[in-house]
């Protein structure tokens, strides 16, 4: 059920509960309001939630991001390393 069927229900519902007599109708009103409150609430944890997931996202694209970069980083660092280290092997065998 989408959103647009939901409140539409539940506007449906509404206005059957104001057509019972005042007695039958309080009680069921009430439940009517917190069933409106709760549908509420879970959208808005819906919502907090693909907020979450997003942020999640992104943070894990940018550590991909950072990991690749320190592993070209690396890659560079140990070529200096045996480049050096080759040298260095040349010029003490001459």
């Amino acid at each position: 059920m989408n959103e647009e069927t939901f409140q539409k229900k539940l506007a449906e519902l509404v206005a059957e509960i104001g057509t019972l007599p005042m007695g039958e109708r309080e009680k069921l009103q009430a439940l009517a309001d917190e069933t409106k409150e709760r549908h509420k609430q879970l959208k808005q944890t819906v919502s907090n939630l693909q907020e979450s997931i997003d942020f999640l996202r992104l943070s894990i694209k940018y550590m991909l991001f950072d990991l690749e970069a320190t592993r070209r980083e690396n890659n560079y660092l140990r070529k200096m390393l045996e480049d050096s280290s080759g040298r260095s092997d040349d010029n003490s065998a001459g």
